[in-house]
């Protein structure tokens, strides 16, 4: 039976100070630490390695690494690959953090306020919003004109040509790492943060990033991985941009923009990516001979291919270990390679299913279902709207975390009589359908 809405508000107060109560401690006080003086930290981290470079000469071998791209051959006038590339790695998370939250607090928020958001929420979600597309924009634009400069644009086969290339272009090097980074600072903000309700999810998903970047650089796949992470990435720079047009109130423009989301979402998600997977498929094992695939030995000094090693399994943690040690591209590497894209699609189609099948209902003209009266009491509009501002967190931003599924499940409820309730308590107006599904894509006002 429902209670009255002083009662349900009392309710979540004390669940709100419940999980806080449980998932306090010392880490929570630290993560807290963390979040406050995230540029402050990262001020004090960077200058004193600068100004020690610039000023004692003595101390550049150590610096150097964490300041520029190691391993570089003047012959080539390329960049080989190695464990110095994780100071490199190491500062570029540090200025993820530091430039992020300096943005957040003192360029988007003031930014957002100035264009008529008025909740304190609001304009942090419009924050990170912006953060995300200001890095995608400096990021894809990037990555793709590396690729569109690259043997294998729009040619599958160059993919695997001269395996393994164990050096990289000065450009590609920099992307390649600067991504990585980048995903270390996500799990980095997802834990000191306040936790959303896909933290779960999200982590699982920004290890299986890192996981993919990190095997990519380790195995000389680094050009199958540019392809990937820009095929991934555009889709990454739309989002935000809608997010951010619906926290200023641009609503037709984020219309025209879910449009343009759902046209680069087939092309990119199942056109090109599937290229991918059949080339993995079908042009790799031509490339690269599965019965002797290792090769060993630093770069111009490459040895092979011959059979793998008999000592078991130690060879496919080789190339973490040492990067001019033995490199083996095995059939159970190729096979587990290319099980886990091709699972990765199956999960696309999953999204790719609710996506049409909401847009297909909007096309028709369907509106959504108000699953609770249109009568009810102002007083319990207010209360439940004000409860949804203290105690609701919007997940973490990104594609995959639209619910369309949820969405599904609410809009196919039957109205209900203005006694019945819901069980997460919060109010959810009537409206046309095309405005829901734009909603949960970002384009109207969020209210689930």
């Amino acid at each position: 039976m429902a209670g009255t809405p002083s009662t349900s508000a009392d309710l979540r107060r004390a669940k709100l100070r419940g999980a806080q109560n449980k998932n306090g401690g010392q880490f929570d006080g630290i993560s807290k630490w963390l979040f406050h003086n995230q540029i402050g930290l990262a001020f004090y981290a960077v200058l004193p390695l600068v100004l020690s470079h610039i000023l004692f000469p003595s101390v550049r071998p150590f610096t150097t690494k964490f300041l520029k791209l190691s391993y570089y051959n003047p012959v080539t006038n390329k960049y080989g690959a190695g464990h110095n590339d994780l100071c490199f790695v190491a500062l570029c998370v540090v200025l993820c953090i530091g430039v992020r939250a300096a943005m957040m607090r003192d360029v988007l928020s003031p930014l957002g306020r100035c264009w008529g958001i008025k909740k304190k929420k609001d304009a942090t979600r419009f924050a990170e919003q912006g953060w995300m597309l200001t890095y995608y924009l400096a990021v894809w634009p990037f990555g793709m004109y590396l690729y569109y400069n690259s043997p294998y644009y729009m040619n599958m086969e160059e993919l695997w040509s001269d395996w393994p290339q164990r050096e990289l272009d000065g450009p590609m090097k920099a992307y390649m790492l600067v991504q990585w980074a980048y995903w270390v600072q996500q799990v980095i903000s997802v834990n000191i943060e306040e936790q959303r309700k896909d933290y779960t999810e999200m982590l699982i998903h920004h290890a299986i990033t890192l996981s993919l970047i990190a095997a990519a650089y380790a195995y000389h796949q680094t050009r199958v991985g540019h392809l990937i992470l820009v095929l991934m990435d555009v889709i990454e720079l739309i989002f935000p941009l809608a997010k951010c047009l619906k926290y200023i109130g641009f609503t037709t423009l984020c219309d025209a923009v879910f449009g343009v989301f759902l046209f680069v979402w087939i092309w990119t998600r199942h056109v090109f990516y599937l290229m991918t997977c059949w080339s993995v498929y079908k042009d790799l094992p031509k490339a690269i001979i599965l019965d002797k695939p290792c090769f060993s030995g630093a770069p111009g000094e490459i040895t092979g291919p011959f059979a793998t090693p008999k000592e078991g399994w130690s060879h496919l943690l080789e190339p973490f270990k040492d990067p001019a040690g033995t490199v083996c591209f095995t059939r159970g590497v190729w096979t587990s390679f290319l099980t886990f894209l091709v699972a990765l699609e199956l999960v696309i189609c999953a999204w790719s299913f609710f996506i049409f099948r909401v847009t297909l209902r909007v096309l028709k003209g369907a509106s959504a279902e108000d699953v609770r009266s249109d009568g009810e009491d102002e007083e319990s509009d207010v209360v439940e709207e004000w409860e949804e501002e203290e105690v609701v967190e919007e997940e973490e931003v990104g594609v995959d975390s639209i619910d369309l599924k949820a969405w599904e499940r609410r809009n196919a409820a039957k109205k209900q009589t203005s006694s019945s309730t819901r069980t997460s308590g919060v109010r959810v107006r009537s409206h046309s359908e095309r405005k829901d599904i734009l909603n949960r894509i970002g384009c109207e006002k969020q209210i689930d």
